[in-house]
């Protein structure tokens, strides 16, 4: 059984910074694609940001890029995602998932974490 586990979701002022990890069990990350997506409330589930070990590709949605960044430590079985500057809008349901195929699309994850939720003040 695949198991998805996050923490390090909060409540933090605009500015501020929150370190969000994933650990797996059940899967071994390096033979597929991790990622974060987010869903605020009334709005569509959406990428963060991914990573493929095995094709060596990182993603990060426009609304991110230079503000968060993912790493994965392959030997824990743990993916992180550093949020730096958030701003309200960063508000959600932050999810880890996994992809066999390596794709960082909701159609394409097949496990899912439950959540952590993240709020940012203002």
């Amino acid at each position: 059984e695949v198991q998805l586990v996050e923490s390090g979701g909060g409540l933090v002022q605009a500015g501020g910074s929150l370190r969000l990890s994933c650990v797996a069990s059940g899967v071994t990350f390096d033979d597929y694609g991790i990622g974060w997506f987010r869903q605020a409330p009334g709005k569509e589930r959406e990428a963060v940001s991914c990573i493929s070990s095995r094709h060596g590709s990182t993603y990060y949605a426009d609304s991110v890029k230079s503000r968060f960044t993912i790493s994965s430590d392959n030997a824990k079985n743990a993916v992180y995602l550093q949020t730096n500057s958030l701003k309200p809008e960063d508000t959600a349901v932050y999810y880890c998932a996994v992809s066999k195929a390596g794709l960082c699309r909701s159609d394409g994850i097949d496990y899912w974490g439950k959540g952590t939720l993240v709020t940012v003040s203002s």
